[in-house]
């Protein structure tokens, strides 16, 4: 049996060092489940690394992609409860390939109601935002999201109002986002209005930062110094300073907590996820056959794209 995987065996343009190879498939390792895959979504997690951004923690070669959701197709017996089941095959090796191996225990069960296009993208922006608002709750808060167009924005200014805050702002960049975030509650503010971003800033309790350099030292300046901002990415492509000890400043990434999870944790954690994404209004999705991986790409990193690109395999 062969299987085909984006690889890239040195750091740059996604478009320009992912490759497609095929190869044939090894035995299953013990204590792995090897999975089909069905779809795997794009996000901006997918992409920065082939970049090399965080080349000191990734070896090369490697696999792209981090979510997806897939088929059992082969299992050791132990673990024979989960083949022909749907799961999400996280924290093995990288989805953008026909097939992946996972360990077991951390193969995430999907439940017969949520379909593929949402349980494709059920891990790394929803999780991000759960995690975020359980340490660095919105209640009683204003609260700003930069980047509100993206997903991982949405789900935090959608649970954030649950959540309990004062009110949610959302900083868009895109002019096609704005009727969206004001349908769903959201206060839209345009990147290019500098006096309202300040104005908003200094009465944020809480903000959610993913795209550092100019915005990111806007709103610190701007903020009160009882305020806290979270930084969870750096979608401008530049760092931003710390001129000052308050507001408090903290580095969010979903990695930094995972190993202290154990298995049965890692699971407890989806179960809350899947309650929560069914309430909750996702963006639309366009499939592209895996094939036309290029393409995908391509049109993720479209401005002012509304849809979600998902590779179907």
């Amino acid at each position: 049996m062969y299987n085909t995987a984006l690889v890239y065996r040195s750091f740059g343009e996604p478009q320009t060092v992912l490759h497609a190879e095929t190869s044939v498939l090894a035995p299953l390792p013990a204590g792995q489940v090897r999975v089909r895959m069905r779809l795997a979504p794009v996000n901006a997690s997918d992409l920065i690394p082939v970049t090399g951004a965080y080349r000191h923690r990734i070896t090369l070669p490697t696999i792209a992609g981090y979510e997806g959701v897939g088929v059992v197709t082969e299992t050791t017996e132990s673990d024979a409860h989960l083949l022909g089941k749907r799961v999400l095959p996280l924290r093995g090796q990288g989805t953008w390939q026909q097939y992946v191996d996972c360990p077991a225990e951390l193969a995430v069960p999907v439940p017969d109601d949520i379909d593929d296009t949402l349980a494709a993208r059920a891990y790394i922006n929803p999780l991000a935002a759960q995690m975020m608002l359980e340490h660095y709750p919105a209640h009683g808060q204003h609260v700003l999201v930069t980047a509100a167009g993206s997903d991982c924005a949405a789900y935090l200014a959608q649970w954030a109002r649950l959540q309990g805050a004062k009110s949610v702002t959302g900083i868009y960049r895109s002019a096609i986002h704005a009727r969206r975030l004001a349908a769903s509650g959201v206060i839209p503010l345009a990147d290019t209005d500098s006096a309202a971003i300040t104005q908003a800033a200094g009465k944020a309790g809480v903000i959610y930062d993913a795209t550092g350099g100019t915005l990111a030292d806007m709103l610190l300046q701007s903020m009160p110094e009882t305020g806290q901002l979270i930084s969870y990415g750096l979608l401008s492509g530049q760092p931003f300073s710390i001129r000052r000890r308050l507001p408090a400043v903290h580095w969010f990434h979903v990695r930094n907590f995972l190993d202290a999870m154990t298995a049965e944790e890692w699971q407890q954690v989806f179960c809350t996820l899947w309650e929560r994404l069914r309430a909750t209004p996702v963006s639309e999705v366009t499939l592209i056959d895996f094939q036309q991986w290029r393409q995908a790409i391509t049109l993720y990193q479209t401005p002012g794209r509304i849809a979600k690109p998902l590779l179907a395999f």
